[in-house]
């Protein structure tokens, strides 16, 4: 359970698959992370759920060789924190527009020296695992997503790699719409063009790209591309698709 492999895989260039946490549930959590995914992305950016709704999910995700990712809502010491503390292997940060923003995450991501962040892990305690092991250990497992999310970030996109401690740049399609006029079009070619150069910048860094995606296809593409972090949809969702077929075709038999 710990150290998750989830930064040597992201050093070793591996394809990394995961999918979204369907709500605040531990049965949900176990029953998701039996999907042979990598990483376990838990949104409370965008979601209902806050951190203190978590509970056990991230060591629940851990206990199934799974990486948990939480998303913060916003670039604040307190809750990198607490989503570290409560079990989270990787931290997403949303809309990270510049070189100082990037940097101030990696400063609250990590332990010192590399960083600034409190040191109190208590996940390790409820999960069983060495508290102290874990605190001398923390920042060789700990992982930071940024996310890409508009104009500006692209344009300060060869700035914000330089910045040491980021592990993955990720692309996020829809805000990238609405940052270039196209909102909800997140197949327009502004959008798709910005996706495609962002893998080729970070060549020659030990930052990987990553984005979220629906569809396979389009997730196979971005793959050839060199996308290495991918979020496949939202297994509710896919869930819910399949029902509605079924449901239709049998009000047709």
């Amino acid at each position: 359970m710990y150290p998750n492999p989830l930064k040597q895989k992201i050093h070793n260039g591996d394809l990394l698959l995961g999918t979204v946490a369907p709500g605040p549930s531990s049965f949900n959590t176990a029953m998701v992370c039996k999907s042979n995914i990598d990483f376990l992305w838990i949104d409370t950016e965008h979601s209902s759920m806050d951190i203190e709704q978590l509970d056990m999910m991230p060591i629940i995700a851990r206990q199934n060789n799974v990486a948990p990712m939480i998303r913060i809502a916003w670039n604040d010491p307190a809750l990198v924190k607490k989503a570290y503390d409560i079990g989270a292997v990787a931290v997403m940060v949303p809309q990270i527009n510049t070189a100082e923003e990037a940097a101030r995450a990696v400063d609250f991501a990590y332990y010192a020296p590399k960083g600034q962040r409190g040191v109190s892990p208590y996940w390790a305690i409820t999960a069983g695992e060495d508290f102290n092991h874990v605190v001398r250990t923390a920042n060789d497992e700990t992982v930071l997503v940024l996310q890409v999310e508009s104009v500006e970030a692209y344009e300060n996109l060869d700035e914000i790699k330089k910045v040491e401690g980021i592990d993955v740049l990720f692309a996020g399609p829809l805000d990238l719409s609405a940052s270039v006029g196209r909102i909800s079009d997140t197949q327009s070619s502004e959008v798709q063009d910005i996706m495609r150069d962002i893998p080729k910048r970070l060549e020659g860094t030990n930052i990987i790209a990553g984005t979220t995606l629906t569809d396979v296809d389009d997730m196979q593409e971005k793959i050839d591309w060199g996308y290495r972090y991918i979020n496949i949809g939202n297994p509710m969702a896919y869930g819910v698709q399949v029902v509605e077929d079924y449901m239709n075709r049998l009000r047709k038999s």
